[in-house]
């Protein structure tokens, strides 16, 4: 590849506007007005290299196109996120395919069919972050080090054509001999790191500003991998557990190691009665709930049993959930999110003898772990044909269940006596017995219900977090770093008889010609012009 040589001797690589060493333009600024000095004309690799698939693909990450493409479509990704409840927002209980046919029709069946009911934990989501990832990281280090070299290694005396491209220029007739000492005082003065090279003087101010962006791009990679981690098992776990009185549940996400046991829950109310309250349970028009709690119990997994035996559980701590005063434990945080009081949870039946009135039995449904046959005295015995936990006819009428928390169940019953071969069907619903024959001598009628409350809980366990906050943190430096200061450059030199005075900033162009003009009055230079304004 052939560098391009500069008058001054500097060689550059192809892809350079500005020679390295002098400032001088060079093919691809020759022709400009006013010099592009937004990477001080190096050249980057991606302008440089494109001979390989590395090099392609660099080339392509490196453009800014790109990765505002990339942001753009993770944002509407994102949107068709919002569209629906996530799968994580639904109830727990009912079949997620299910569940969006039903409540949201043919919109929520190709919802779920396309996969966006479980958007943001898909493989191309993850893909379209690596992207952005991928995008900012080679687009930064692609500008970075020229940028950086540039910078670091720039001379204080500049070729005369990159002073009269510059946006800012002043030039004086030199009648006398050049007072370097009030222009050094004047620059001085105004907060300038000076350097001189004889009679050239290079003043520079606020260069840290220049590297802000990239600051920000370092919160946003180190943000968007912290994202990414929530996709390895272990970092993030976010997830629902209805825990029953007296019932114990596997902790879910950790393995089955945890077990909850839930001895009770507890719903306190404000007082109706008291007037220091009275104002707020008035607008609330009702009781109003002041607290509640879970008092549980947490049990770990003993593995130290042989192989294949029963797993015991060792009671490792007890606890009140409360609001805002989560159980924590092993790098998990169990949270008091909701609650249901007097769910169902069994129902007690007798089974009589119509035409005598004779009672024959009674048996008990467990609502959650039902039995297929229930045996009663003299040899009768009740078959459990069909269990609806939530009743309801769908749109075709055929009696279905919503989901598997018993909020309105049905049952269909089979009655065998030993006085008679046909065997008797009876459908049950809440307030409702019936006999599909109108023939049966043995009804079934509902005597008793049990009901307990149940606590709903998060649990939660999160090491990505220190990294979205270090992130997050680290971005707003940048922010603040590029927004609130500007790198500012004046040059000052003897150029054939006139002293020329050049400036650049990386924005604030009003406040820099404003300065820059105070300092040739005080330097008793002509004032500086704007070139752009001359067009």
């Amino acid at each position: 590849m052939n560098n391009l040589s500069c008058s001054c001797g500097q060689q550059n690589p192809q892809g350079t506007d500005l020679c390295g060493g002098c400032g001088k333009p060079l093919v691809a600024s020759e022709n400009q007005q006013v010099l592009n000095m937004r990477y001080e004309g190096a050249a980057r690799r991606s302008q440089t290299y494109n001979k390989t698939i590395v090099d392609q693909i660099w080339n392509f990450f490196s453009s800014v196109k790109v990765g505002i493409w990339i942001i753009v479509i993770l944002l509407l990704a994102s949107s068709l996120g919002t569209i629906l409840p996530q799968e994580m927002y639904i109830p727990p209980a009912v079949n997620p395919a299910e569940y969006y046919q039903d409540q949201y029709g043919f919109l929520g069946q190709v919802y779920y069919e396309l996969g966006f009911h479980n958007l943001y934990q898909s493989w191309w989501y993850l893909l379209l972050m690596a992207a952005l990832t991928v995008s900012l990281i080679i687009a930064s280090v692609d500008r970075f080090f020229p940028l950086y070299r540039s910078l670091k290694h720039q001379r204080v005396h500049k070729h005369i054509n990159f002073m009269k491209k510059q946006r800012l220029v002043s030039e004086t007739q030199l009648d006398k001999t050049a007072n370097t000492e009030k222009w050094l005082n004047s620059l001085k003065g105004k907060k300038y790191n000076v350097r001189t090279d004889g009679t050239s003087i290079l003043a520079e101010k606020g260069r840290f500003a220049r590297w802000g962006p990239y600051v920000n791009h370092i919160g946003l990679i180190i943000f968007l991998i912290g994202g990414m981690l929530r996709f390895f098992p272990g970092m993030f776990v976010d997830h629902h557990l209805w825990v029953r009185e007296g019932d114990t549940e596997v902790i879910p996400g950790t393995n089955g190691e945890y077990y909850l046991e839930n001895h009770q829950f507890i719903v306190e109310l404000y007082d109706e009665n008291d007037e220091l309250f009275q104002t707020a349970i008035d607008r609330a028009g009702g009781v109003v709930v002041k607290t509640y709690q879970t008092n549980v119990t947490l049990y770990q997994r003993n593995d130290d049993g042989p192989v294949g035996s029963q797993r015991d559980l060792q009671e490792v701590d007890s606890y009140q959930i409360r609001v805002n005063d989560p159980f924590k434990f092993d790098g998990f945080g169990l949270y008091q999110v909701d609650y249901k009081l007097h769910e169902l949870n069994k129902m007690m039946f007798t089974v009589e003898n119509d035409e005598t009135g004779e009672m024959i039995g009674e048996f008990t449904v467990d609502l959650f772990y039902p039995e297929q046959q229930y045996d009663l005295p003299n040899d009768y015995y009740v078959k459990l044909q069909d269990y609806l936990p939530d009743y309801y006819l769908n749109n075709d009428g055929i009696p279905s269940t919503k989901s598997r928390i018993p909020d309105n169940p049905a049952f269909i019953f089979e009655v065998n006596s030993p006085n008679q071969e046909k065997k008797e069907v009876s459908f049950l619903t809440i307030g409702r017995n019936f006999d599909p024959t109108n023939e049966n001598v043995y009804s079934i009628r509902l005597s008793d219900l049990e009901t307990k409350h149940v606590s709903a809980l998060i649990v939660r366990k999160d090491y990505t977090l220190p990294i979205l906050v270090i992130g997050g943190f680290i971005f707003m430096i940048g922010l603040v770093q590029g927004s609130y200061w500007t790198h500012r450059r004046i040059w000052i030199q003897e150029e054939n008889g006139k002293v020329m005075m050049a400036g650049h900033t990386n924005k604030n162009w009003y406040a820099f010609k404003r300065e820059m003009a105070e300092v040739a009055k005080e330097a008793e230079l002509e004032q500086p012009v704007d070139r752009t304004e001359d067009k």
